[in-house]
């Protein structure tokens, strides 16, 4: 989770996507690492996915189907 959260920090930063996201994640990230609880950080990652898939559906460059899958992937 932690990997999976960490690939979709660095995609939404390199897309320039939605900032409140990132630092969402970033705190998510810390926190998980303190406490080990993935709760937060595993909310955060379904609201990556969320803005993901519909950039996707808006067909931006630098987002791929299989990107997003994987981070599906990985929530589970």
């Amino acid at each position: 989770m932690e990997a999976a959260a960490e690939d979709l920090l660095a995609k939404l930063k390199a897309l320039n996507m939605d900032s409140q996201l990132q630092a969402d994640l970033e705190w998510c990230l810390g926190s998980y690492r303190h406490d080990q609880n993935p709760v937060g950080l595993t909310e955060a990652v379904r609201q990556g996915v969320a803005a993901l898939k519909q950039a996707v559906e808006a067909k931006k460059k630098g987002v791929t189907t299989k990107f997003v899958s994987d981070m599906e992937k990985a929530l589970k």
